[in-house]
């Protein structure tokens, strides 16, 4: 398995929010369902996306007819025919068939124009379809944390043809429909990725880069398919034909970690989400992710993340979130970025 298949393991969308919206200008529309990834696209017309908050990630990101954009993060944004739009909000999403006014009330019936449809019009220039995804664990959030606020895939490229068969599938309203919807998204986005990844123009983390390097790539593959391995740099280097300082340099070099520092960070992510998922004690998970006992992960999980492995496993069970006490350096995304 590769890093992106990796960290895209816990990204589902099962059950997601799928919306139309036919729109003629002036319109604007706030998404505040608070999904940690949201994938859209103007299936016809144009529009801005508008982030919110401060910094580079804040700035509004136009949106052309094909594109294929992924806003990353629960935090409200708008979409809008406009840059700095003067029209309010025709409707707030917040859910499954949970729309209000910007006052909070409930929509007007003529708002609603069909089956998962919203709009001002029934026959806009405009058509904007949306789909949410949800992210589970501690490896998918590595994830996030290589994406910019807003990234944008110009003219469709390799998503167009599946894009296709999602806006045919949004209006039906047949037996199996959110299934298929469902499926389709989970094609979607990391399609999307890899697009966005792939494109000389845009800046993927060095993981990504590195993936296609027959060095640091072969290691990346074997760290995480065997991560309970007792790996060494001089192992490594061995399984990808290099000297250990080559291998070393080579890895440092691409993925802008030393290599145990990334197997680290990896082996402790996966803890973290058996620990949230599994009854697996301590001791077994410690020596499924890598580490000789349930003291040396609890002192490595202390103190990467500040609380211990059962206290995760607690606050995971409850629902509770907690702040880490740095981000993994897989590549911190900042800004918006498109290709």
């Amino acid at each position: 398995m590769d890093a992106l298949a990796s960290l895209l393991h816990e990204v589902r969308s099962d059950g997601a929010l799928f919306s139309r919206n036919v729109l003629a200008s002036p319109w604007s529309v706030r998404f505040a369902d608070r999904s940690p990834l949201t994938l859209l696209t103007m299936l016809r017309g144009s529009g801005w996306i508008l982030p919110g908050g401060e910094g580079a990630g804040a700035r509004p990101v136009a949106l052309a007819e094909g594109d294929v954009a992924v806003v990353v993060g629960p935090e409200p944004f708008t979409i809008a025919d406009e840059s700095a739009p003067a029209t309010r909000p025709l409707y707030v999403r917040h859910g499954p068939d949970h729309c209000t006014t910007a006052d909070g009330e409930e929509v007007s019936d003529d708002v609603i124009l069909g089956l998962r449809t919203c709009g001002n019009t029934a026959d806009g220039p405009n058509v904007l379809l949306t789909g949410s995804h949800q992210v589970g664990g501690r490896v998918s959030e590595r994830l996030l944390s290589a994406l910019p606020r807003v990234l944008v895939v110009r003219n469709g490229g390799e998503p167009g043809p599946i894009l296709e068969l999602t806006a045919l599938e949004v209006g039906r309203d047949d037996p199996g429909q959110q299934v298929v919807l469902d499926r389709l998204l989970d094609l979607l986005l990391p399609v999307t990725l890899r697009e966005w990844f792939a494109r000389p123009e845009s800046d993927p983390p060095g993981w990504y880069r590195a993936l296609g390097d027959p060095v640091a790539g072969k290691a990346l593959r074997l760290m995480h398919d065997r991560p309970a391995r007792p790996w060494t740099v001089a192992a490594l280097a061995a399984e990808a034909g290099v000297s250990r300082a080559t291998f070393a340099r080579r890895f440092g070099e691409l993925v802008g970690r030393p290599p145990m520092a990334y197997l680290a960070g990896w082996r402790l992510a996966l803890a973290a989400d058996l620990l949230a998922r599994t009854d697996a004690t301590v001791e077994s998970i410690a020596r499924q992710v890598g580490y000789r006992s349930a003291f040396g992960l609890s002192v490595a999980f202390h103190r990467v993340h500040g609380i211990r492995p059962g206290e995760h496993r607690a606050a995971a069970r409850q629902g509770r979130q907690y702040t880490s006490r740095y981000v993994e350096s897989f590549g911190t995304g900042c800004g918006a970025s498109s290709v």
